[in-house]
């Protein structure tokens, strides 16, 4: 970027004595925020101050302090770029290939789901659970891009963790991420339907498998039913197929006291409970709420 004084700065004369003016980099920021109002984007002032951070390879700090300065015409034609990906209903997180996730930056992109805050609730019981184990050995089925196995490696700096799915998209994002946060040589990521590939019992099977019902997925806002995969969203006609399918393919697969952690709509914790009591009689089950007070994750604490 050039520096520049204030909003706009004079350009070169016109033959006709006039003066043309060349916006600064505050001045294309609001009107990239005006145009994401205008299409219905909420949050547009954040979301344009995101797309001009990516555009500029910059964080938020710096781009507030480049207020004044001029952009680049290659650096106004990236930011153009991602403004018309995100009218197109793009998520943000796909523009900017990062998504937080556990107060760590987690890789992302097409063909993967986007971690979402809710899903930290899984990491925090699956955390909880392992306390005293010394490893703890736990597998992430459905791993996507990594975010709960990366979570709990870092969160455990002995833990062993595998990763298992069956897109090769999110084995090659889970695989990323593990050695953008150095824990690549305890995240095992290993290509699998469910527990197929697991090679070993576990303390905790923590998964968050698709479980949008089928006739909702059109209903979702068009950043998520016209761009995330459908195979990490659909869980079939009431969203409990695959984890109706975990559940009864984890016995056997947990060490003694072992549990699994599911994420689920609050609406399935009844039928989900239920089922996971006819595959582990006994076990204490518990529903976790998320932080917006929500029956998000049901807990299944096997006995010994």
């Amino acid at each position: 970027m050039q520096p520049h004084a204030p909003d706009e700065v004079p350009a070169c004369a016109g033959t006709t004595g006039g003066h043309a003016t060349v916006p600064t980099l505050a001045h294309l920021v609001r009107r990239t925020a005006r145009r994401l109002e205008a299409a219905g984007i909420g949050d547009a002032r954040l979301e344009a101050d995101l797309i001009w951070t990516t555009a500029l390879g910059i964080d938020r700090a710096a781009l507030y302090a480049a207020f004044r300065d001029t952009p680049t015409e290659e650096e106004k034609g990236r930011a153009e770029a991602l403004c018309e990906r995100r009218l197109n209903r793009e998520p943000v997180a796909y523009l900017m290939g990062t998504r937080e996730f556990y107060g760590l930056p987690i890789a992302v992109g097409p063909g993967v789901l986007i971690p979402r805050p809710e899903t930290e609730t899984v990491v925090e019981e699956t955390l909880r659970l392992v306390e005293g184990e010394a490893p703890p050995v736990v597998a992430d089925v459905g791993c996507g891009s990594g975010a709960i196995a990366v979570a709990l490696a870092v969160a455990r700096p002995e833990a062993v963790v595998y990763a298992l799915d069956v897109a090769p998209r999110a084995l090659e994002l889970t695989a990323l991420n593990a050695a953008n946060h150095g824990v690549s040589e305890r995240v095992h990521v290993l290509e699998s339907d469910l527990l197929a590939a697991l090679p070993r019992p576990v303390h905790v099977i923590a998964a968050n498998l698709p479980y949008v019902m089928s006739d909702e997925i059109p209903l979702l806002e068009p950043e998520v039913s016209g761009y995330e995969p459908r195979e990490a969203l659909d869980g079939g006609a009431d969203g409990l197929v695959l984890i109706r399918r975990l559940l009864a393919e984890a016995d056997g697969r947990l060490l003694p006291g072992g549990s699994l952690v599911l994420e689920m709509d609050p609406r399935q914790t009844t039928s989900a409970a239920e089922a996971a009591s006819a595959c582990f009689p006994g076990a204490r089950i518990r529903a976790v709420r998320d932080l917006a007070e929500r029956e998000r994750v049901l807990v299944v604490q096997t006995v010994q």
